[in-house]
């Protein structure tokens, strides 16, 4: 039976700690985010940019203004395409402040595409 309370009693205490800590960490100039996305490169892409950036270090202006640079992008019409994530107080969930309005079937999107080059 002394086993028990010991036990109880220390988690009891470690669940004291963590209420704690998280509540100096929202009370502190930190504050909760998303990770950044970022594109997946597999070592294979890593090697094969470098060797590209290898061949290519010492070309001429002359060389690059062969070359046509081209992107495009996604753009939401309506809202963000990525998860918000809020620190709220209880009973406060669809606060406007703690909420994302939305539309039905995504409002959606454009795909724009540019290029350019040097000349």
């Amino acid at each position: 039976m002394g086993k028990t309370k010991e036990l109880s009693k220390d988690l009891r205490d470690k669940m004291v700690t963590c209420t704690r800590l998280e509540w100096t960490t929202r009370t502190s100039a930190s504050q909760e985010a998303c990770a950044c996305k970022v594109a997946l490169l597999k070592k294979a892409h890593v090697q094969a940019h470098l060797k590209f950036a290898s061949e290519h270090l010492n070309d001429s202006e002359k060389t690059w203004e062969n070359v046509m640079w081209s992107d495009e992008t996604k753009i939401e019409l309506f809202g963000i395409n990525s998860t918000r994530h809020v620190w709220r107080q209880r009973n406060s969930r669809y606060d406007p402040k703690n909420t994302i309005p939305t539309v039905k079937h995504g409002g959606g999107n454009i795909l724009p595409w540019g290029c350019f080059s040097a000349k």
